[in-house]
Order: structure tokens, then C-alpha cells, then sequence
């Protein structure tokens, strides 16, 4: 290949590689604290609907709803 390939080549795969990576670590970041999850409900409520409906999706309920009651009772 020639050298301008090979640079727009690497430049995309570090460009997916971070892209997962970053995805990887807000999924683990929602997943593991309910006060990032109220957080992101806040600013961003699609991603946080994408993170219900990809545990739900894989038989994981009832996460969406303690969040809710938990949300509900603390105002």
C-alpha cells in the first residue's frame, strides 16, 4: 500500500478502536453505579434507553424499574 493509504488506514482503526473502547467503558459505568445511570437520564436520556434495552434485550429486568423507584422516592 502506498503511505497515505496506510496512514488513513491506521488513522481508522485507532478512530474504532477508541470508539470501543470508549463504548465499553460507559456501559460498565452504567452498569455499575445508579447515580451515573440518574446522571445520564438527566443529560443524555437516549443512550441511557439504549442501556436498558440492550440488558433487557439479553434477559437482565427490573434495573430500569429500581432506578425509577429509587429516583422517585429521593426527590
Amino acid at each position: 500500500m502506498e503511505p497515505l493509504a496506510k496512514k488513513i488506514f491506521k488513522g481508522v482503526l485507532v478512530a474504532e478502536f477508541m470508539g470501543i473502547f470508549g463504548a465499553y467503558r460507559l456501559f460498565n459505568k452504567m452498569n455499575t453505579s445508579q447515580d451515573f445511570r440518574q446522571t445520564m437520564s438527566k443529560k443524555f436520556p437516549f443512550i441511557l434507553e439504549v442501556y436498558y434495552k440492550s440488558i433487557e434485550y439479553y434477559g437482565m429486568y427490573g434495573i430500569r424499574i429500581q432506578d425509577q423507584e429509587k429516583w422517585l422516592n429521593s426527590k
